[in-house]
């Protein structure tokens, strides 16, 4: 009888070490499949270089929207995937952008991929300093303790007039030929493509970051701090490190913005610009990644439009289309498209 319950008993563990393995081995496949490069993660590329040929003369305008496509990949890195809501994003965009403006004009330092590193590291120091305090704090004192962050900046880039050129900037930056080769042209077709290349390499490691163990525990605090804690999880140290990247990418989209406009002003700081970048990825849609591709896309190009349209209201067709998506795409302009593409797929099933 004895010998029977052992065997029965031993039976019983190897089943049940048996299904832990699958189900080890089923996360595993999961979180392999999620690293894989899938086909309509290509179309934000192709439309890219498409547009670089179509629209050769809005090169300009083109780098500036890639531009605003890396700072709201920056801010999603923290919204969408730490929930960390704040409204100084600027903040690290600013000091980025005034990094390479301040090597540039007061240290004669002008090569451009040395000051995009000096841009993200100095951004991402302050960064550091910043999140180790303020990640102390949620929701409402948190989202306040982020915009006096970005206001005693920009007041301090004001008081050091003499370094920041005040509300004046710093004009007329000179920045050297790219690889000491490729120099500027009147249209930006050098920029649009340095920029391209920059927000794809960032891209890459933003994404084998959101897939990895340490992207999988950020969407659990996301979801419930309280049992992130509960389990042992450093939760404050996790956040500080993505806040840290965060502030690492948004300066580097400042550093590309005082490279390819030649000029910086305190306006970097406003609460326009950490506004402007979360509406963005507001439209296109928060944790998803390519939600910064279509916010920013779909923002800079309206706003384009709007602002030829009627210059003194365009603000109005932004904010209308922002209340649209709110109220009907809570989820972004790709979760829309989810929805969607779910439903169509269930009406063609049987």
């Amino acid at each position: 009888m004895a010998a029977s319950e052992s065997k029965s008993a031993e039976s019983a563990h190897a089943m049940t070490n048996a299904a832990r393995n699958q189900s080890r081995e089923r996360a595993a496949e999961y979180l392999l499949r999620r690293h894989r490069f899938r086909w309509p993660e290509a179309l934000p590329w192709v439309i890219a270089v498409a547009a670089f040929f179509m629209f050769p003369d809005r090169m300009t305008f083109g780098g500036q929207v890639l531009i605003m496509v890396l700072f709201a990949l920056s801010l999603d890195l923290i919204l969408g995937y730490a929930g960390i809501v704040t409204l100084g994003h600027a903040a690290f965009f600013g000091i980025g952008a005034y990094t390479v403006g301040l090597l540039i004009a007061r240290l004669g330092w002008s090569e451009p991929l040395s000051g995009l590193v000096a841009a993200a590291l100095v951004s991402a120091l302050i960064g550091f300093v910043s999140g180790w305090f303020l990640l102390h704090y949620r929701g409402l004192t948190l989202l306040m303790l982020t915009l006096a962050t970005a206001i005693m900046l920009q007041e301090t880039g004001n008081l050091r007039s003499d370094l920041s050129g005040g509300y004046d900037g710093l004009p007329g930056l000179t920045i050297s030929p790219l690889f000491g080769v490729f120099d500027y042209d009147l249209y930006g077709h050098i920029n649009y493509l340095y920029v391209l290349a920059v927000l794809a390499v960032v891209l890459y490691f933003v994404r084998r970051i959101v897939y990895s163990p340490f992207g999988q525990a950020l969407t659990g605090i996301r979801e419930n701090v309280r049992r992130m804690h509960a389990i042992g999880s450093p939760v404050h140290r996790r956040l500080v490190t993505v806040y840290t990247i965060s502030a690492g990418v948004a300066g580097i989209a400042g550093g590309l913005f005082t490279q390819t406009n030649a000029y910086v002003t305190l306006t970097v700081f406003d609460f326009d610009v950490s506004a402007k970048v979360m509406v963005m990825l507001i439209l296109g849609g928060t944790g998803r990644l390519y939600g910064a591709f279509v916010g920013a896309v779909v923002y800079m190009v309206l706003e384009d439009y709007f602002s030829k349209m009627s210059p003194t209201f365009w603000q109005f067709g932004i904010g209308l289309l922002l209340v649209l998506a709110v109220l009907f795409a809570r989820r972004g302009v790709l979760g829309l498209f989810e929805d969607v593409g779910n439903y169509l797929s269930k009406k063609v099933k049987p």
